[in-house]
This record gives structure tokens, C-alpha cells and sequence, in this order.
């Protein structure tokens, strides 16, 4: 019994691979079918505006809670090290660019991911299994058009905008924790404006939309292949958390690598 409980998990090396072609073949496809069916009607409007806010105004205290304190963190550790050397003067040049680059970006996809992400998983899963989606193709309405694109649109468009908040609040937190660590506002300020060009902000937000794009598109991906019922639900929600968090930091590094 213990053995066929645990056989779907333990994966071969063939079966891993045919899994992972398998994943990018059905992201591939639904990236695809959302971009030919974009311009068609329905357009979803109402739908794509729920999805917005949910992923874009009810996300903004999750991202401004982690954002500031990652910055606060952040300065914590850069005021007591660079104090030693005598260089405080970078503490603000080093939170300003640190959040701008890399923090406020990542931060806010992974946070999406978490709590966006899964929802969406569970929510189209939910479908799935109990036979909603078709229902939708019974009554002429394209599962594409309701459930995929509003989703991929409000991560585009969502993401750079809580990135832009998840930057301000980091660098809030790190000035705030500089000031308990005797390093004057002004001081700060003058190295962020030193240091931090609009260059360093702009390609932080040009990551973010792909972040929104891989939150979507995985989400989905999940939800339309669940089965099993609920146990098939929870499986797609982890499976869209986990995998949402890992393509957000390879795609990370890879735009990184482009950029600087």
C-alpha cells in the first residue's frame, strides 16, 4: 500500500523529462492560443479588471509589509559593517540600489506568486474537476478568453506596479533603520540621489511583467490539468507556488545577466 501511495512522486529520469517537456509544450500552447484570441471578442473587461485588483490592490499591504522590512533588513546589516570602515555614506547607495534591482522586483513576484498564484491554481482547478470549464464551451464561451487572458494581463500589468511600491517601502524601511543606527536622513538621501540613476529603476521594472507572465501562465497551466478532486486541487496549488518561485528566480538571473 505505502508503495502505490508513494509511486506518483517518485519520478524516473525519463518520466522527469517527459513531465518537464510536457510543462513548457502546454505553457507554450496556452501563451500562444491567449495571444491569437487576444484581439477576438468577448473581451473580458470586467473580469480582467476583478483580476487586476485582485492581484494589484489587494496585494499592495503583503508587498509593502515584505518590501519594507527586506530594506530595513537589508540596512541593518549595511549600517553595523560599513560603520566599521568608516563608510557609512554608502549605506544609502547600497539599500537604493539593491531594492531597485533586485528586492522590489523579486519580492513583489514572489509574493504574487504565493498568494495570487495559488489562488488562481485552486480557483481554475476547482473548475476542472467539477466540470465548469466545460460548461463554458457548452455555452459558447471560450475558456481562453474568460480564465487565461484577464489573468495574463493583470500580470503584466500589475506586477511593475507593485514592484514600484515594493521599491518605495524597502527604501523607507532602510532609511528608517539607518536613522536608529545614527546615520542622518540627509546622509541617506544624498547617496540614494548619488548613486541610484533612473536606469537602475527602470530595468528593475522591466522584469516584472515577466514575472507577472510567468505567475499567469503557471497558475493556469496547473489548474487546467488538475484532476483527482480535491486532493488534485491542492497538488496543482503547491505545484504552482513552487514552480512560480523557481521560474521567478532563474528569470531573475537571466535578465540580470542581460542587463548588467
Amino acid at each position: 500500500m505505502a508503495a502505490n501511495v508513494d509511486r506518483p512522486y517518485a519520478l524516473s529520469p525519463i518520466q522527469s523529462i517527459v513531465s518537464f517537456l510536457t510543462f513548457v509544450g502546454e505553457c507554450g500552447m496556452i501563451i500562444a492560443d491567449a495571444i491569437r484570441r487576444a484581439p477576438r471578442r468577448p473581451f473580458e473587461i470586467r473580469e480582467t479588471m476583478n483580476q487586476m485588483a485582485f492581484i494589484g490592490v489587494a496585494s499592495v499591504p503583503i508587498v509593502t509589509l515584505t518590501g519594507f522590512f527586506s530594506g530595513a533588513v537589508l540596512s541593518l546589516y549595511l549600517s553595523q559593517f560599513l560603520g566599521q570602515y568608516g563608510a557609512t555614506n554608502f549605506v544609502g547607495a547600497t539599500v537604493g540600489l539593491t531594492v531597485t534591482r533586485e528586492v522590489g522586483p523579486v519580492i513583489a513576484g514572489i509574493m504574487v506568486a504565493a498568494r495570487c498564484g495559488s489562488a488562481m491554481a485552486a480557483q481554475i482547478g476547482s473548475m476542472a474537476v467539477t466540470e465548469q470549464i466545460d460548461a463554458l464551451k457548452m455555452l459558447s464561451v471560450h475558456p481562453t478568453n474568460y480564465l487565461i487572458i484577464p489573468r495574463i494581463l493583470a500580470g503584466l500589468l500589475m506586477l511593475p506596479v507593485l514592484s514600484m511600491v515594493c521599491m518605495w517601502s524597502g527604501v523607507v524601511g532602510g532609511l528608517l533603520v539607518a536613522i536608529t543606527e545614527r546615520i542622518s536622513y540627509a546622509t541617506f538621501i544624498h547617496s540614494v540621489q548619488q548613486f541610484v540613476k533612473p536606469e537602475d529603476f527602470v530595468k528593475g521594472m522591466i522584469k516584472t511583467p515577466c514575472f507577472g507572465l510567468i505567475v499567469a501562465v503557471v497558475a493556469c497551466q496547473q489548474g487546467l490539468r488538475t484532476k483527482e478532486g480535491a486532493v488534485g486541487v491542492g497538488r496543482a496549488t503547491t505545484n504552482t507556488v513552487v514552480i512560480g518561485m523557481v521560474l521567478i528566480y532563474i528569470a531573475n538571473f537571466l535578465l540580470a545577466r542581460a542587463m548588467y
